[in-house]
């Protein structure tokens, strides 16, 4: 393998392929799947997350090697070493993703990827175009001090990327039981992008679902419970600057406006956390639905 080879450029073209056939797909059984000024917004999120990748792919760089100079061990590239290394970047990945949600620096980041009001193929390439900015890769330094090379990591971390992609979508219903039980499914990251009070904040799963289920965070989909798609608050734009700056945006004003002692609040306590209680975070909608419906459904 080529030093900072990336699997995610040979998976392109794949990408696109399955975007047609989903489209096909969409026109024959789902008309209100795809929506043109959607879509593009999601082919201009995923151009501008790959543009805005280039051009920060030397910070990132950097501070691998200068962190991997500290391992602790000297593992290389042994066989094992590839199955080890893509299982813990994976829960790096659960470490990342469960943070994005609930800590608002973070989700400023991260929040475009869920803008969508639709869910499909097209909606997986929408990402951010400030991962970097906000230090998402910070999750993945301890495996370089455990002593995985810093190409292993970037190379399992974009096998991660394209798994990811084939489950955003509804032309597939339920998996096998035994994979739903192990592994990320189109079910359980729908539950991720609804917006249903009871779905909020579930499933964090990048590959293996286990992730959820160990860590009290997972929720199956249920049938009387059809998923919303998008943000608690919907954008209604199709502005690409606006959707890709307007939590950061949003971030500003509050701490502009915020007496001194809270300000901070408004970059690391949760996405709708406010110093005077006028927002809801998802903690206090999800147990305000709870407390209405009295249980939790059945699956």
């Amino acid at each position: 393998m080529a030093p900072g080879f990336n699997p995610v450029d040979l998976a392109v073209p794949g990408f696109i392929l399955l975007v047609l056939l989903e489209m096909v797909w969409a026109w024959r059984k789902s008309p209100n799947s795809y929506e043109p000024r959607d879509t593009l917004t999601s082919l201009a999120m995923g151009l501008g997350s790959t543009v805005a990748g280039l051009l920060t792919a030397g910070l990132v760089g950097g501070a691998f090697l200068a962190v991997y100079e500290h391992r602790l061990f000297e593992i290389g590239w042994v066989w094992w070493a590839w199955i080890a290394c893509f299982v813990l970047d994976d829960l790096a990945y659960y470490w990342f993703h469960r943070t994005a949600h609930r800590v608002r620096w973070f989700w400023a980041s991260h929040v475009n990827h869920h803008s969508s009001q639709h869910y499909n193929l097209s909606t997986a390439l929408r990402q951010t175009w400030t991962g970097t900015i906000a230090f998402g890769f910070i999750f993945r330094l301890p495996l370089l001090l455990v002593g995985f090379p810093p190409a292993m990591i970037l190379f399992c971390a974009g096998l991660n990327l394209i798994y990811q992609f084939w489950f955003h979508t509804e032309a597939i219903d339920k998996c096998p039981r035994w994979f739903e039980a192990v592994f990320n499914t189109p079910s359980h990251h729908r539950v991720h992008h609804a917006t249903n009070p009871l779905y909020l904040d579930r499933n964090y799963a990048g590959v293996f679902i286990v992730w959820d289920r160990m860590f009290g965070t997972f929720q199956p989909e249920l049938a009387e419970q059809r998923p919303h798609y998008g943000i608690v608050k919907q954008l209604g734009s199709f502005n690409l600057l606006w959707v890709a700056f307007h939590e950061w945006i949003g971030i500003a004003r509050d701490v502009w406006n915020a007496p001194w002692g809270s300000k901070l609040g408004y970059l690391w306590r949760p996405p709708g956390w406010s110093h005077d209680a006028s927002r809801d975070t998802s903690d206090a909608i999800r147990e305000r639905w709870l407390a209405r419906s009295g249980e939790l459904p059945a699956e």
